[in-house]
């Protein structure tokens, strides 16, 4: 089983893949940690509370921890991702992340005007990922913890996709990460983090 990424790691992650912009069938106007750091402002604009916004934040961490190998098969990076960060984050941050592909299908099953709204590269990856969810599908991930949550996160995903949107640094959001390793104190509001 992988080692639980510490928090340092998380940032040089981000540090060594963030700039890169996806590719190929995947090609998005923003680069992955843009796109992360759009995705968590997204959610602390909507006021989610603090382990919504870190799976805002590193919910397409799993692309980082595995090669991509062409545009023909789903990466699996929300599966990737997990057993990386399940020592140091609890259900409230995994599952949204682990959901975040299913809420997608979910979507285009259940909102007519979603798959409009989709970029190019995420209706190549619907397709890869199992296309719409029949009505049996949907009414399962209903009932699963956390996949309101998930919704909320796949749709800030989907809108985190602006060029040179200003946002808070990597920093800011690692502190947010913090406050909610095992044993630390969470931080009581966002504004405890500015100085981050």
């Amino acid at each position: 089983m992988p080692r639980t990424l510490r928090l340092d790691e998380i940032e040089a992650l981000f540090t060594q893949h963030g700039q890169q912009l996806y590719d190929g069938s995947r090609r998005e106007s923003v680069t992955a940690l843009q796109h992360a750091l759009q995705c968590a402002q997204l959610a602390e604009w909507a006021h989610a509370d603090d382990a919504l916004v870190a799976a805002a934040l590193l919910h397409d961490i799993g692309h980082f921890l595995t090669p991509v190998e062409g545009d023909s098969e789903d990466d699996r990076h929300e599966a990737i991702a997990l057993p990386y960060l399940a020592g140091c984050f609890g259900a409230a941050v995994l599952e949204p992340i682990r959901l975040h592909v299913a809420a997608k299908r979910y979507l285009v099953a259940t909102d007519d005007t979603y798959l409009r709204g989709l970029s190019e590269a995420s209706v190549h990856s619907l397709a890869l990922q199992g296309g719409p969810m029949t009505a049996c599908e949907a009414a399962e991930f209903e009932s699963t913890p956390f996949a309101m949550d998930a919704v909320r996160l796949r749709r800030w995903d989907d809108l985190a996709k602006t060029p040179d949107q200003a946002t808070p640094p990597l920093g800011y959001y690692l502190a947010l990460l913090a406050g909610l390793q095992p044993g630390a104190r969470a931080l009581a509001t966002p504004s405890a983090r500015q100085g981050a």
